[in-house]
């Protein structure tokens, strides 16, 4: 079972194989391993402290998740980005996000509802100090973020939708750390409509938001000039 890159602090029950997993996984995600870049096994065992096999292993799993390619005798290396992957992207996000959302506003209670406005009050406070002009925090403001999402869909009764919505959810986020990409007040108040509808149960409105928020995003990170 692949894990989420957001939550990938190390855990001390981990194995050294798990561990060494989430934190390249990570790495990958948040852009410290840049696309294309050659994943050299020696290199590789100096900085996660797993073995060749193990990393190997490692390596291959990342390639099945299309963040890693593997090149036979040549090793391995970070996946590329392009404009086409993002909109592909996007486009499964947003099918199994705004699916998600339904049956969490269907199925979730007060239980669900004090989760979403948590979450939603830690991402508002970091898109506050972002929009002030400190971006010292981004990989915090990324996993508020996540927080946020999957607080909104954790009422969907699907365990196997969340997982493959995290794995999708985290190659968007790729894309966003590559081209630095914040949005500033237009996303945050989307984030709060979200939350809104959220407690009014307005799945309509909810999805018409969610497509506009990952729409935006797309727009805004090719904008950038960073990925073509």
């Amino acid at each position: 079972m692949k894990q989420a890159a957001i939550p990938a602090n190390a855990d001390n029950g981990l194995t050294i194989g798990e561990n060494a997993y989430r934190r390249i996984r990570a790495d990958i995600i948040f852009g410290r391993l840049t696309p294309g870049q050659k994943l050299k096994l020696e290199r590789l065992r100096d900085t996660y402290g797993a073995s060749i096999s193990t990393l190997r292993e490692i390596l291959n799993r990342l390639s099945s998740e299309s963040l890693v390619l593997a090149e036979g005798q040549r090793g391995f290396e970070v996946a590329p980005v392009s404009a086409d992957n993002l909109k592909q992207i996007a486009d499964l996000r947003l099918l199994l996000e705004a699916h998600a959302l339904e049956q969490s506003f269907v199925a979730g209670d007060m239980e669900w509802e004090g989760r979403v406005v948590a979450a939603h009050h830690k991402l508002a406070a970091m898109e506050k100090r972002m929009l002030a002009g400190d971006r010292s925090e981004t990989e915090v403001w990324k996993r508020y973020d996540w927080e946020f999402h999957q607080a909104l869909i954790s009422a969907c009764g699907s365990a196997a939708l969340m997982e493959t919505h995290g794995g999708v959810f985290d190659k968007y986020l790729r894309y966003q750390m590559i081209a630095l990409s914040f949005r500033g007040d237009i996303a945050a108040e989307e984030h709060r409509m979200l939350l809104e509808c959220a407690l009014k149960r307005d799945a309509v409105r909810a999805r018409e938001i969610l497509a506009r928020h990952v729409q935006g995003g797309v727009e805004h990170a090719l904008a950038t000039g960073t990925i073509r």
